[in-house]
């Protein structure tokens, strides 16, 4: 079974899914991870506060999660 994250997930559950995943979002502009809004603001709000493209990043970290 392969893993995989959606857009409606806060980025607080999508590190559970894997730490690895925090680079990614680093390197897509994401710099706040450990701030509280990463409890309760989903992938697609903070994509749209920080202006990155949520698709796109959801396609990184799931082809990211597909090569484990």
């Amino acid at each position: 079974m392969s893993l995989s994250v959606t857009k409606d997930m806060t980025i607080e559950q999508i590190l559970r899914t894997d730490i690895g995943i925090a680079e990614i979002l680093t390197d897509a502009g994401m710099h706040c991870l450990g701030c509280v809004m990463a409890h309760g603001e989903d992938l697609e709000q903070a994509c749209a506060v920080h202006g990155i493209d949520a698709d796109a990043l959801i396609n990184a970290i799931n082809d990211y999660l597909a090569s484990k």
